[in-house]
């Protein structure tokens, strides 16, 4: 069974057909740049091109990097265009791709959702969070195999700012800081402070500096819980986003 799905990000917009049986991408993904600004309907544009790209004429699973209510409503929307708060996602895009079915969830339960059952958490009991380094910090947090949807733990307060301020691959980027010292500090002192409020027994690294894991992942100590990266890597998205659309 295949299902598209596309991740919305802070710097691109992909997708591509997800086989469902297999928890991997039909065929290799398609990329634009995010605009800027990241309004409702210019991102919503390049939502399209995506799909368009394949001639998709199914359902659609879309990821959205923020809170998302009901499947639809846009709460928060840290790294796109303040305007996306309080739209109605689903309509919007429903209508923008012409009538397909569409359905929208938060980017980071996505992946979650997608490794959990595909990926570094299948079968793992306990709670397990993933989290995603990228343009901020997406989390998604699972207890016995349950999501607990819309964590945002890339907002948590350290040393006084945003945490994704702090220890996204963003920041790593903006100070030019490298591998070794963005894991050993600004990294470890960060799942510090999740692992103090939560306990998990694993943490999933995600987003695109999941496939370098080799440069940064060895820096890390002092963390209780065990810290693998994600397997599905930076798709973990695109297919939890087309696995909630089959599910809808």
């Amino acid at each position: 069974m295949q299902i598209f799905g596309v991740d919305i990000g802070g710097s691109g917009i992909k997708g591509a057909p997800v086989d469902l049986d297999k928890g991997d991408l039909a065929q290799e993904r398609h990329k634009v740049l995010t605009p800027h600004p990241a309004t409702p309907d210019s991102v919503a544009d390049g939502v399209k091109q995506v799909v368009d790209h394949f001639g998709w004429t199914g359902p659609v699973g879309v990821t959205f990097p923020g809170v998302v209510t009901d499947g639809a409503a846009i709460r928060t929307a840290a790294n796109v265009d303040d305007s996306w708060i309080d739209t109605d996602a689903r309509a919007l895009l429903g209508e923008r791709l012409g009538g397909l079915p569409v359905t929208v969830v938060n980017d980071a339960d996505a992946a979650g959702v997608a490794e959990m059952h595909f990926g570094a958490g299948r079968d793992r009991r306990g709670t397990v969070i993933l989290l995603t380094f990228g343009t901020g910090i997406g989390s998604a947090v699972f207890a016995d195999g349950v999501l607990v949807p819309n964590t945002e733990l890339g907002h948590l307060e350290l040393d006084g700012h945003d945490a994704e301020k702090r220890a996204s691959s963003k920041a790593r980027e903006d100070h030019d800081m490298t591998w070794e010292h963005w894991a050993a500090h600004r990294v470890r002192t960060y799942l510090a402070h999740v692992e103090m409020l939560f306990s998990p027994e694993l943490f999933i690294i995600g987003g695109g500096v999941s496939r370098k894991s080799h440069k940064f992942l060895p820096h890390i100590e002092g963390i209780k819980a065990e810290i693998v990266p994600a397997q599905l890597q930076n798709n973990a998205g695109i297919v939890g986003a087309a696995m909630r659309a089959a599910g809808h």
